[in-house]
């Protein structure tokens, strides 16, 4: 196991929660990540199509080296290779691609692609995908994420993202869910850091006491 992929592990075990900072600036950037990972997030994602994602990825790398920061809807294999120059530790698609997939782990990146069927989970498995992001989770249900668990390995990690909150993440997690993905639940552009902070607080809390 690398270094990296240790980190990962050990970010997983503790709290699997990863925050989806879709729309940050790189002026907000600090405050924002302080809030999150103060409340206890250490992984962290800037999508690509946030204002300058690269730059808030490197100020958030460098802010906190013991956080997992990476780029969420990431679509190429450039893109995966400037993320790394970046400072990026994590590779979130919305999608499975194998160019994208096969770039993270030849770089020794995390790979998180999202899936939506069992037939795109064991072919991302098989391309050497780290954890599974199982997206929209809207349109996949708890009792979906409990069948597809019946036929992953055990040690597939199911990560729903998509409409993730307060109120559905007891049913997810009781179905197999090994963590979530929370996007603007918990962070959108206009937020202040201080409910930033109190939004990632309550995620951990609502983590922590279900089921």
């Amino acid at each position: 196991m690398t270094p990296l992929l240790a980190k990962f592990s050990s970010h997983m075990n503790s709290l699997p929660l990863v925050a989806i900072l879709r729309g940050l600036k790189p002026e907000e950037a600090l405050d924002v990540g302080h809030a999150i990972v103060d409340a206890g997030f250490l992984i962290l994602e800037v999508p690509l199509n946030s204002p300058e994602p690269l730059r808030s990825i490197q100020i958030l790398s460098a802010a906190f080296p013991k956080a997992l920061v990476g780029a969420g809807t990431v679509m190429t294999a450039q893109q995966v290779r400037d993320i790394k120059s970046a400072g990026g530790q994590l590779i979130v698609s919305p999608h499975l691609d194998a160019n994208v997939v096969c770039e993270a782990v030849n770089l020794g990146l995390i790979s998180l692609p999202g899936v939506a069927t069992p037939t795109e989970a064991f072919q991302a498995l098989a391309l050497g995908a780290h954890s599974l992001k199982i997206f929209p989770a809207e349109m996949i249900s708890p009792a979906v994420i409990k069948a597809m668990r019946a036929v992953l390995p055990t040690s597939t990690q199911l990560i729903p993202v998509g409409g993730i909150g307060l109120h559905n993440m007891a049913d997810y997690k009781k179905n197999g869910a090994t963590g979530f993905g929370i996007g603007s639940a918990l962070f959108a552009p206009g937020k202040s850091a201080t409910e930033v902070g109190a939004a990632a607080r309550a995620f951990v809390k609502a983590w922590q006491t279900a089921g």
